[in-house]
């Protein structure tokens, strides 16, 4: 089995301009921890597709096998998560994001405005998730189940011949 390595990303201008505290990285940190995974890296960047687009590659370059980023991914318009995410990912892996929007759902209407996505660049699964503490929470009762095998099935190693990398 492939050991998850974890990389998160804040995203928040008033985080990063020290005006906020971020407690959704943390919750990110501490839901991983929880689960058994570790976390390689951490960023703070403000609302900015090229410093988040570069924060994920860094994140992967430190060694990450999982990138999460939590924040922007709203409709304001300074909301750019989901656009910095699709400039370094090679495919979209969209059931992670409907899955997590559909358990948002259950709590409040208010999901269905989330443009989240989730993918993969290269061997490193990325997905966005939401700003707030609670709703990072919900998001990874969702996702840590999955994330053992989504690594695994990256690397080429689920253990299924047709998966393998050549």
């Amino acid at each position: 089995m492939i050991a998850v390595r974890g990389g998160i990303v804040t995203v928040s201008t008033k985080g990063a301009a020290g005006e906020r505290p971020d407690e959704s990285g943390p919750a990110i940190r501490e839901a991983l921890v929880a689960a058994g995974h570790e976390v390689v890296s951490a960023a703070l960047v403000p609302d900015d597709a090229t410093r988040i687009a570069t924060a994920i590659l860094d994140a992967i370059h430190a060694g990450a096998n999982v990138v999460l980023t939590t924040g922007g991914t709203g409709l304001s318009p300074n909301d750019v998560t989901p656009e910095a995410t699709r400039r370094v990912i090679d495919r979209e892996v969209p059931g992670i994001a409907e899955a997590l929007r559909s358990r948002s759902l259950e709590k409040t209407a208010h999901a269905m405005l989330s443009r989240a996505v989730a993918g993969a660049a290269g061997a490193t699964l990325v997905v966005n998730l939401p700003g707030s503490p609670k709703a990072v929470g919900e998001s990874m009762a969702v996702l840590l189940p999955v994330l053992p095998h989504a690594v695994e099935l990256l690397a080429g190693e689920s253990g299924e011949a047709g998966h393998r990398r050549a």
